[in-house]
């Protein structure tokens, strides 16, 4: 099953940093009164324009939570939970942050107002507005991963296998490409398992647009939601690099950071200079919010990521000439997947067990520890069970078409446990200087939690 650097990982005993990769968080939600539409109460002081770690998006009701890389999800974890709990005891009176992908209910998309930051920042989002062609596109929200392999682990597979890269950067690009191409080609395993956008709320489709005549797997995910209508090309980094460049030379983006494809690679310098410089870390962009947890991704969601990840770089991966049709048809997949009705098998059933069945063995053979093949049993089982799905228990709950009802008694539920946090920290409010991921660690916890360490 090991690939020859799979090999060399498990030979060298650095299997578990191999799976416990670095990782980051980022979190949008909307704000949303009590009656689930979009907020009409201005920015809340814990949202600073100065802040790394509470910052708003697309909109100026679209929050987003930013953890520091943190040498393991736990840790990731918890930094979520508290800056989250800081930017809930922010917010006015009444008003929550929204746990759907899929926005809060609002009567009209024009008087929905693009983030109010910095003018550069607005200027950006206005060009980002006119290339999109309607803000609705926009409004999704996600949360999204990024994860970095271990320095050590870099520095064991490059000792042992020089020969075959021409340089340490070539080696990183090789193993965050195995990365990409894996997660990409999977990535409709992901939206079955996770999708949790059966339904749009009031005001997101217009009556004459192309939308869903019932619920479905991922709205998000699908051609009905996010604008994702821009591919990546993940078969070489230079292909990465030229199909970003030509996209924005021929208009189809404004810049790199309006792809918004399921994987993005990023580097410590400019896009050009990825190759020669390594990619730095993958940031993966195809998770809906879960609003079955308070922070809107689960612990099992980044142990299964971790399994998959350790995968992708132990075993085999696919011929260059072979990369560009496979995600092609995944892609194509993943379609057909995110718009299958949620309580139904899915006809890639069989295909979604078999894979999963290898990362059991894998996780096996690696001996990745009991919580990560309960994870697989739990995946397993939504397979088995499709109304265990995430977007499964929430179509029981659906109203006349509508989540509202539910959703905002969620929103309460998590609003109601950040107010009874006896200590909140409030540091996000005026501040001068941005606050240090070390400056952060010391004052989010103060004993409630002790994260292992933080990754430079």
């Amino acid at each position: 099953m090991f690939s020859q650097i799979g090999e060399t990982i498990f030979e060298h005993e650095v299997v578990a940093k191999t799976s416990d990769f670095n990782m980051g968080l980022e979190v949008e939600m909307h704000r949303a009164d009590s009656q689930g539409r979009i907020s009409s109460d201005p920015t809340p002081a814990g949202i600073s324009l100065n802040s790394p770690w509470v910052t708003k998006d697309f909109t100026e009701t679209m929050t987003e939570v930013v953890t520091p890389a943190a040498s393991n999800s736990l840790d990731a974890i918890h930094y979520l939970y508290s800056i989250q709990n800081a930017l809930r005891a922010a917010l006015a009176p009444g008003e929550v942050l929204w746990p759907l992908s899929m926005p809060p209910a609002f009567a009209d998309a024009n008087k929905i107002e693009l983030a109010q930051t910095t003018p550069e920042k607005h200027a950006y989002l206005e060009r980002v507005l006119e290339n999109m062609g309607r803000v609705n596109k926009g409004l999704p929200c996600g949360a999204h991963i990024s994860l970095s392999i271990d320095d050590h682990v870099i520095d064991i597979i490059w000792e042992q296998n020089s020969g075959r890269f021409a340089s340490k950067a070539a080696l990183k690009n090789h193993l965050y490409l195995l990365l990409a191409q894996g997660f990409v080609r999977y990535r409709w395993v992901l939206t079955y398992l996770f999708g949790a956008s059966p339904v749009a709320e009031a005001g997101f489709f217009d009556p004459e647009d192309d939308q869903p005549t019932g619920p479905i797997r991922c709205l998000r995910q699908s051609h009905y939601g996010f604008d994702m209508r821009f591919k990546g090309d993940y078969s070489t980094i230079q292909n990465y690099v030229e199909r970003i460049e030509a996209g924005v030379a021929n208009g189809e983006i404004i810049d790199e950071a309006q792809f918004h494809g399921a994987i993005r690679l990023k580097t410590s310098g400019d896009l050009t200079d990825m190759e020669k410089n390594g990619v730095s870390y993958i940031e993966l962009r195809m998770l809906d919010l879960d609003p079955t947890s308070t922070t809107g991704v689960k612990l099992d969601t980044l142990r299964l990521l971790r399994i998959m990840a350790s995968y992708f770089i132990m075993t085999p991966g696919m011929q260059t000439k072979d990369v560009s049709v496979t995600i092609q048809r995944a892609n194509e997949i993943n379609e057909e997947v995110a718009t299958e009705t949620p309580t139904t098998h899915s006809q890639y059933e069989i295909a979604g067990k078999n894979f999963l069945n290898r990362l059991f063995q894998f996780a096996n053979q690696i001996q990745l520890g009991p919580e990560y093949l309960e994870t697989l049993e739990t995946m397993m089982d939504r397979f088995d069970n499709p109304a265990n799905t995430i977007s499964g228990q929430l179509v029981a709950h659906i109203e006349n078409g509508s989540l509202l009802p539910y959703m905002t008694k969620r929103a309460a539920h998590y609003q109601d446990g950040a107010l009874m946090a006896m200590r909140t920290f409030n540091g996000f409010a005026d501040m001068e200087t941005p606050l240090s991921a070390e400056d952060l660690k010391n004052n989010l916890f103060r004993g409630s939690y002790e994260p292992s360490g933080l990754v430079e």
